[in-house]
């Protein structure tokens, strides 16, 4: 027990107290049992008189320590202990013979606190079990050797700026790794060894604030540092400290200030409304989100002039005018505007500065306008039909600058209307209410300069004119009637009531009033007074086999000045009736279709318009194939000159061709090269064969192509086309003569062709053509 301080040498004595060995059996029971009678020999059974040892950690002793011994009521000198489990042999060893347990290592309670073992008895010689083993625990005592440990070594948190004194920020947590069955071994308790004079700690970690006003604009994060250590004192110098970061969270506390005193602004006068005037600029040192500046005007009185509107980004006053800005009225505005915050926190905010006040200046600059009218719009009346000298109405504007420029008006787009230049307004031609009841139209006016008009200055007003109504317009039937009557309808029957429309307006008091133009027929109009009538029959019994239907001329009339009336004429139609007195036969008049003589015109011109335009295509395209025939004639032609009175010598014959025999007999054409138009001789014209013996040189095939050019040159209504084509030159004469047509009109020939029968049955047909026939002579 050397070197043990008393308080752990009182530990000790405790820990040995309870030690102490306690015979019980192998389950733990307590063994009490003895052989009492001396005079019977009994078998004592035999038992393990313990179950676990203890030892203290980190023991300061000489190694081994001990920690226990093994007992067993067995009383053999032969018996070995022999230990088995967790660390036996080397951890933990036993003396064989006494079965004292002993410790090579100091021990950890905080790596291992408890360790199974089983004991083992045997017999020395014979290792035979001399019991059956037993599992005890050896259970480390612990002792306060570890210090509190902060969880993690950086905590962070946060708290309202402005709190109270008190208010919670934050929780921090050390543990401590002893037992905590010991008193004073894990109880930790904190405290705040930086940072202390702004805020405090408990026994249990939470954070509270040492002071009511912890301003964030002051100092926005806060870094404190808190030590934890157990009940006995014992702190760890790595571990036992941790790290504090509180960031104060913003409330709006802080009013909003003006960054200058003085605002000067200028702005032109055609400013549009809402239109931006100027900035003014504040400056709050709270956080966005908590940044609501309020404007308003303190002096001056331009409140009904401008307004300002604050950002909720950049949290500025933008000026914006509330109606138009007049240079010549008032070329400078001057007043004070104040910046509050209308959700500021008085509480917090007595001591941080009171309302802001700046003076704001605006210069309206002078800029050439456009002319002003006197009325945004205007309204006249003119009545219908009337004198087209006569005014309907004035329109009045004038330059608002100060040069004061004339004015010239005029409308834009009105087949009705006109407007002097000193804006009168009258009509182009009389106006019918009946066609248009309104009229709208737009008048410009102009500054002129040297009765010049000022480009980019004109302004437009709208004016309605309303035309009143005359009675003009006679009634008519309100709708289109084919009253029917039976030929046997008794007197006084009703055949059809009608009424009447007027076109002009129609106002409450209009009444209208029937009549007939004859009262010799057999119906008569009764007026109920009402603007409608009834017909009726007068006498009865129509024939219709005499008249199948009657014309009723009515005439209608109205009350209004000067009074209008018109003669509608009724056609009412006789049928067959029953006797109950319904129709069952009436033969009614195809209805006559209308049509007026415009849509005639129009139906006129439409088949004119398709008639041509027909014309023109059959032309078109009858133009385009005599033009595709003519191109295909041309390329079809090919620049062979044929001799159509020679034959060739057949296959073997490459020579039979000569072209040197054409030549050309048309002298006269050479003699008159420009001939009129009826006496010109074709191109493609017949060309008679030369007189000779048909050896020519080459000197007439080169006059006859000249000649062909010549006349091809001369011709201004041939197709512009280089080529020559000859048909009607033959060549020089050969032995059988021609066999075309051209030049065979005469049947003159002293040809004998009976050599043809000597060529074979080939040619047999040609010998009889041409042969020799029958004189006169032999045929009588």
């Amino acid at each position: 027990m050397a070197g043990l301080s008393s308080t752990e040498m009182a530990r000790c004595c405790l820990l040995l107290l309870s030690l102490t060995l306690v015979p019980t059996s192998a389950h733990g029971e307590d063994f009490t049992k003895t052989a009492v009678n001396s005079n019977i020999n009994k078998r004592i059974k035999r038992e393990w008189i313990w179950n676990k040892m203890h030892i203290i950690e980190e023991h300061n002793g000489t190694l081994p320590h001990h920690v226990g011994r093994i007992t067993s009521t067995i009383r053999n000198p032969n018996a070995k202990y022999v230990l088995e489990g967790e660390g036996a042999g080397t951890l933990f060893r036993v003396e064989d013979s006494t079965g004292d347990v002993s410790a090579n290592e100091r021990l950890d309670r905080e790596k291992k606190a408890e360790y199974h073992l089983k004991a083992h008895i045997l017999d020395r010689f014979t290792n035979k079990s001399l019991e059956q083993p037993s599992v005890f625990r050896i259970i480390v005592y612990d002792i306060n050797d570890n210090a509190p440990v902060f969880v993690q070594k950086v905590f962070n948190g946060s708290v309202l700026e402005m709190s109270p004194l008190g208010t919670s920020v934050t929780k921090v947590t050390a543990v401590d790794a002893d037992d905590p069955t010991i008193l004073g071994n894990t109880r930790v308790s904190y405290k705040v060894i930086q940072g202390n004079q702004y805020f405090k700690i408990d026994d249990t970690g939470t954070i509270y604030t040492a002071v009511p006003d912890l301003d964030r604009e002051k100092t926005p994060v806060y870094t404190i540092v808190v030590e934890a250590v157990d009940g006995h004192g014992l702190h760890s110098e790595e571990s036992g400290t941790a790290t504090v970061r509180i960031s104060l969270t913003d409330i709006n506390d802080n009013f909003p200030t003006f960054r200058k005193k003085n605002f000067h602004f200028e702005v032109p006068e055609n400013t549009r409304l809402d239109g931006e005037v100027g900035r003014l600029e504040v400056e709050d040192i709270d956080e966005p989100q908590n940044r609501n500046t309020k404007y308003s005007f303190v002096q001056g009185p331009y409140q009904d002039t401008f307004r300002i509107e604050p950002n909720p980004f950049t949290n500025e006053g933008i000026i914006r005018p509330k109606k138009p800005l007049d240079f010549e009225k008032v070329s400078s505005y001057k007043f004070d505007v104040e910046a509050t915050d209308a959700d500021i926190n008085y509480a917090y905010s007595r001591t941080k500065g009171s309302k802001s006040i700046a003076s704001v200046t605006i210069k309206v600059l002078d800029v050439d306008e456009p002319p002003v009218f006197s009325k945004p719009f205007y309204i006249f009346e003119v009545q219908e039909e009337s004198d087209i000298k006569k005014v309907i109405g004035s329109v009045s504007a004038h330059d608002p600058d100060r040069a004061k420029r004339k004015i010239r008006y005029h409308i834009l787009r009105s087949n009705y209307f006109k407007i002097s230049t000193t804006g009168y307004i009258s009509a182009l031609k009389p106006l019918d209410r009946e066609e248009s009841a309104w009229h709208n139209i737009t008048v410009a006016a102009n500054e002129l300069e040297q009765d010049r008009i000022v480009p980019n200055l004109e302004t437009h007003v709208p004016v309605y004119i309303k035309v009143t109504d005359i009675n003009d317009n006679a009634p008519e039937f309100a709708d289109v009637y084919n009253p029917r009557v039976c030929e046997n309808a008794a007197p006084g029957k009703t055949v059809i009531m009608i009424s009447a429309v007027d076109k002009d307006e129609m106002s409450p008091g209009v009444k209208f009033k029937f009549s007939l133009v004859s009262e010799e027929s057999n119906f008569t109009l009764i007026d109920n007074h009402d603007s409608t009538a009834n017909v009726t029959v007068k006498y009865g019994q129509f024939n219709r086999e005499l008249v199948k239907t009657h014309y009723l001329p009515i005439i209608i009339s109205d009350n209004g000045s000067p009074q209008q009336s018109s003669t509608n004429t009724l056609s009412i139609h006789v049928c067959k009736c029953n006797e109950e007195g319904d129709f069952t036969f009436c033969e009614e008049p195809a209805k006559q279709m209308g049509v007026s003589v415009q849509a005639l015109l129009a139906i006129l011109i439409c088949i004119l318009t398709i008639i041509v335009i027909m014309v023109l295509i059959v032309m078109r395209k009858r133009h385009r194939k005599d033009l595709n025939i003519l191109r295909k004639n041309v390329t079809d032609i090919h620049e062979q000159l044929v001799a159509y009175d020679e034959e060739g010598g057949g296959e073997m014959d490459t020579t039979s061709y000569d072209v040197s025999v054409l030549n050309s007999v048309r002298q006269t054409s050479m003699r008159s090269p420009r001939m009129t138009m009826e006496n010109r001789p074709c191109v493609y014209s017949r060309v008679q064969k030369p007189p000779g013996n048909g050896i020519s040189g080459t000197g007439e095939m080169g006059i006859m192509i000249e000649m062909k050019k010549d006349e091809a040159d001369n011709d201004g209504d041939l197709l512009p086309y280089d080529t020559l084509h000859i048909y009607g030159y033959e060549g020089a004469e050969s032995i059988a003569e021609s066999l075309s047509s051209l030049g065979s009109g005469s049947s003159d020939s002293d040809i004998d062709y009976d050599f043809l029968n000597d060529w074979g049955p080939r040619f047999k047909m040609l010998a009889e053509l041409y042969g020799l026939e029958p004189s006169e002579d032999l045929l009588y």
